[in-house]
């Protein structure tokens, strides 16, 4: 849709329509309100010997104002309930997922990936160099997130994926990518003086492509 970088994830589409419905019914609500603003502005404008009425109050005005916005906002939050579910809740199978791991620190973005025993957090995990990250397209991809600092917050546009990492709070995150590129990683929020340069490059590739990085790295590694 228009103003937003075209999506590249499986989540892109439900969260831009939910992004539009939104923009639709507060943008309604908007010229309502304003126009309504603007009416009694004009029509009890100040005018030379008129005098000034005293309104103490009016339930049926005074209900309807609260009740209408809080029925608007309930169908809402109906409405984006199931988007919410698919990004934030529905996880896929650890087993049948890329797992990697991501750490927050001022100011990077440090990434890492299981070795061969398939697990995160043991001796034989993969380090990417830093803020370099790779995700295979077409899998399932579960980020387990973590800062050892200050508050940040992982946020890459083109996925939909924005999730705040906190520290002494590990969090899970999950997307699933359906084009190749690269793309920026950013750090969504106020981290510190050097928040700027906290900039990640994110590959998406085809799996093959992917597990050849991943050979790459691990030799890499070996190497040192």
């Amino acid at each position: 849709m228009g103003g937003l970088v075209p999506g590249v994830s499986t989540i892109a589409g439900p969260i831009d329509r939910l992004f539009t419905v939104v923009l639709i019914v507060t943008g309604v609500a908007f010229v309502l309100v304003e126009g309504i603003l603007i009416t009694f502005l004009v029509r009890y404008r100040h005018r030379e010997g008129r005098r000034a009425t005293f309104i103490h109050g009016n339930r049926t005005v005074e209900a309807t104002w609260t009740i209408v916005p809080g029925l608007m906002l309930f169908g809402l939050a109906v409405f984006q309930y199931g988007t919410w579910r698919q990004a934030k809740i529905a996880f896929p199978d650890e087993s049948r997922a890329q797992l990697v791991g991501v750490s927050a620190n001022q100011f990077e973005w440090n990434a890492t990936y299981p070795g061969p025993d398939g697990l995160l957090g043991t001796a034989d995990d993969l380090a990417a160099p830093i803020n370099v990250l790779h995700f295979p397209v077409g899998v399932p991809v579960i980020v387990h997130l973590q800062s050892t600092d200050v508050i940040h917050s992982f946020f890459i546009p083109v996925l939909r994926v924005k999730q705040d990492a906190v520290p002494g709070r590990p969090v899970r995150l999950w997307f699933q990518a359906t084009q190749g590129g690269e793309y920026e990683l950013a750090c969504a929020e106020l981290c510190g003086l050097g928040h700027y340069r906290m900039r990640g490059l994110v590959t998406l590739e085809d799996p093959a492509a992917f597990e050849g990085w991943l050979v790459e790295l691990a030799a890499r590694q070996a190497g040192e």
